[in-house]
């Protein structure tokens, strides 16, 4: 599974984004699909996830701000990000979790770079 993820760029804050991230595989099937983050000097966090059921989770720091979704016709998982803030600057990596026998495969995106100006 490759999955290749766009829509990053450069914002001021209270401006909006929307990242996309397209998998090389039908996603229908894919136990989970998300969005974490890596700020410079910080970790890796997980931003927002979505279950292959629909089931959605965020950061505490995005709650109200970021609304992940996705579709299953074009392999797209989106992340519309709305009110951005100078503290949401990272680089952004799309990630699905696929079942493997029994267990799961983690596959992850080339990372976009979100910048947000004061």
């Amino acid at each position: 599974v490759q999955l290749q993820a766009s829509g990053g760029g450069l914002v001021q804050a209270g401006g909006s984004l929307r990242l996309s991230c397209v998998a090389s595989d039908n996603i229908f099937s894919f136990d989970v699909m998300g969005w974490y983050r890596q700020a410079p000097g910080k970790q890796r966090e997980l931003v927002a996830g979505i279950t292959s059921g629909g089931r959605l989770n965020y950061a505490d720091s995005v709650m109200g701000r970021f609304t992940i979704s996705r579709d299953n016709a074009k392999n797209t998982v989106y992340l519309q990000m709305n009110v951005l803030k100078p503290e949401d600057t990272a680089v952004y990596y799309c990630y699905a979790r696929v079942k493997y026998g029994l267990g799961f495969r983690e596959y992850w995106g080339q990372g976009t770079l979100v910048t947000v100006s004061s």
